[in-house]
């Protein structure tokens, strides 16, 4: 069972009651013209909020959400034509499809039925490709569509008008289905599919990295988003009483669209305003299509001016607002008083981690990467245990990132094993292996940038949550570990650099990780911050009793905060010991400063530490 947040309901509320209250007076005050603009406005509305689903949600444009629109429309408009007027239009008709004469709510729910069933069938393919990709394949859907309904004569009457469709709809129908849109739309967005679908908008590669399963959320975004466009095309097809394939074709694709991106395509609130907006700039512009004079001035007749206005309007709206006219964030969200109204989660007790097993660690086995016939890693072998810091070291290129890489299952490797307790995790998909036990953050930062800090934690603590946990509850738990929470409700993109580093460990931490790689979690910090990052590591390793593998440059804080040290270079793993055996060690000494320098003092860039930095320090622990 879905859990309805309150800023969920409050947010729903303060988008549905003016499109309420809009209706309800242009259906008491407004001549029937413009009552049918209204009732025009709510269809479109559903349509957008079908796209919405899914583009606004993953990213990618999808151009095939008309195409469900006709199917919704001639599907709703076989079932509810009269069957004297059905033998007179469509005369070779089969029989299957013959005299149903349903009511139109029936035939509604049946449309929307069939459309589902067509929107799994293509969504398998669709939701396994990504951006540009995924979009040429949904136009390609919309292409079908239409070929087919102007080939299939004996039912849709090809190119003809497709006419004897009851007008059942008017704005009293058109208003609780689209209050109904609005709603469905919003909850989506706000549930743990849709913060996921989200979050892989935003990046794919760390999405996938705290457990999201990208293809599955893009696929239930998919089929929602097609229910709802059919629906649109169903209310669309018995508003108007007759219509033809190609009044489901480029034009409309191209007007929804409109509405989608000037209104903000990430927002429910963005795809109200979008519709209103571009409706507003259609009629107004219709009047002129046609020539007008004003007296003072004539305007000659200028074909395809809505079409020119609306792209005119998508210029100027993006120049100014690449986000649309909302921007990435809802109006509830904005709102101070509606934001107060929504209420705000509290932070759960997380409790302690248990002792873990003595035999419990995560075991490289001679893991090597090969990409075509480069040899990136080849034969690295180590452990991390619980409680242990394991540092990660080696000159640029030496294969460390692609080693955190292929232990996280981001990079599959191409031998050896990466057992986590027992468990070879090579071979499992990338968004089982933080389920695995495993945790870890990235050498340039992956956040959610246009997620707040609250979500990007969630993302990953719904993806372990336990049945009946709160996982934004957890999530402040862990932001609150690493000092960001009152930080919850900014946008991760607004943080200063620390703190999105910081974000990143809060993130990780939520997966309830065993082990945590951190890559460079220092790279880029001032002293402050880096001693203040060490600080907090050091508390989470006692207090979750992680085992910790970090990778820095920084090796007086690897020599001072590691208890085991593993050097790599040129793919290859050259040495293992403690701190203090590290320093000593020549092969290591050689490997950050060559071998002809290795006696002579040496000035190292700053990637590069000279032989000075691996002097003997503090180890062991934090000083």
């Amino acid at each position: 069972m879905v859990r309805i947040k309150r800023s969920t309901v409050v947010g729903i509320v303060a988008v549905a009651l003016p499109i309420a209250l809009i209706a309800v007076l242009a259906a008491l005050f407004l001549p029937g013209s413009g009552q049918r603009l209204v009732t025009l406005f709510l269809i479109n509305l559903i349509a957008v909020l079908g796209f919405g689903i899914y583009s606004g949600n993953s990213g990618i444009m999808s151009f095939g959400h008309v195409g469900f629109m006709a199917l919704g429309a001639y599907a709703s408009g076989l079932l509810t034509m009269n069957p004297v007027v059905q033998k007179t239009a469509l005369p070779h008709l089969p029989e299957w499809l013959a005299g149903w004469g349903m009511s139109f709510p029936l035939a509604l729910l049946v449309a929307i039925l069939v459309v589902a069933v067509v929107a799994v069938v293509i969504g398998v393919p669709v939701a396994r490709l990504g951006g540009s990709s995924a979009s040429i394949c949904t136009l390609g859907f919309l292409v079908i569509v239409h070929v087919v309904l102007v080939a299939s004569a004996d039912i849709t009457r090809g190119s003809q008008t497709f006419f004897g469709v009851p007008r059942a709809v008017d704005i009293w129908v058109a208003l609780p289905c689209a209050l109904l849109a609005v709603a469905i739309a919003r909850i989506y967005r706000d549930s743990n599919s849709g913060l996921k679908l989200r979050a892989s908008r935003e990046d794919e590669i760390a999405s996938t990295a705290v457990g999201v399963n990208v293809r599955l959320h893009r696929f239930c975004a998919w089929v929602l988003g097609a229910m709802l466009a059919g629906a649109a095309g169903a209310l669309f097809a018995h508003f108007l009483g007759a219509f033809s394939p190609k009044d489901f074709y480029f034009n409309l694709t191209f007007m929804l669209l409109a509405m989608l991106i000037l209104g903000g395509i990430s927002t429910v609130s963005g795809a109200v305003v979008g519709t209103a907006t571009i409706m507003l700039i259609v009629e107004v512009l219709r009047k002129f299509e046609g020539g007008v004079d004003l007296g003072f001035l004539s305007l000659p007749t200028v074909f395809g001016l809505t079409d020119i206005g609306i792209g005119l309007a998508i210029l100027i709206v993006m120049y100014r607002l690449q986000d649309g006219l909302m921007g990435v964030r809802e109006i509830d969200e904005k709102l101070p008083f509606l934001r107060r109204l929504g209420g705000q989660a509290k932070a759960a007790e997380v409790p302690a981690a248990a002792a873990p097993d003595r035999d419990t660690s995560l075991k490289v086995d001679n893991v090597g990467r090969r990409f075509a016939g480069l040899v990136a890693l080849e034969n690295a072998s180590f452990d991390i245990v619980p409680g242990r810091v394991t540092g990660l070291i080696g000159p640029n290129g030496a294969g460390k990132s692609t080693l955190i890489n292929c232990v996280s299952g981001v990079v599959p490797a191409s031998s050896g094993k990466v057992l986590i307790d027992g468990r070879d995790v090579v071979s499992m998909p990338t968004y089982t292996v933080p389920k695995a036990g495993l945790g870890r953050t990235f050498q340039n930062i992956r956040l959610f940038r246009n997620l707040t800090v609250l979500e990007n934690v969630t993302v990953a603590a719904s993806a372990v949550a336990a049945a009946g946990e709160d996982a934004e509850a957890l999530a402040l738990c862990y932001l609150a570990e690493v000092g960001l929470a009152d930080f919850a409700d900014r946008l991760a993109g607004t943080l200063s650099y620390g703190a999105q580093r910081r974000l990143e460990i809060a993130r990780a931490l939520a997966l309830k990780p065993r082990y945590l790689l951190l890559d460079e979690p220092a790279a880029g910090m001032n002293p402050a911050e880096t001693q203040e990052l060490m600080q907090v590591l050091d508390s989470i390793r006692h207090k979750y009793k992680l085992g910790l593998l970090v990778v820095e440059h920084d090796l007086k804080l690897i020599m001072r905060l590691c208890d085991v040290v593993v050097v790599l270079n040129k793919g290859q793993q050259i040495a293992m010991g403690t701190p203090a055996e590290i320093q000593a060690n020549p092969a290591v000494v050689e490997a950050y400063i060559g071998r002809k320098r290795s006696g002579k003092p040496a000035t190292a860039s700053q990637n590069e530490p000279s032989a000075a930095a691996l002097q003997p320090h503090a180890a062991g622990g934090l000083a």
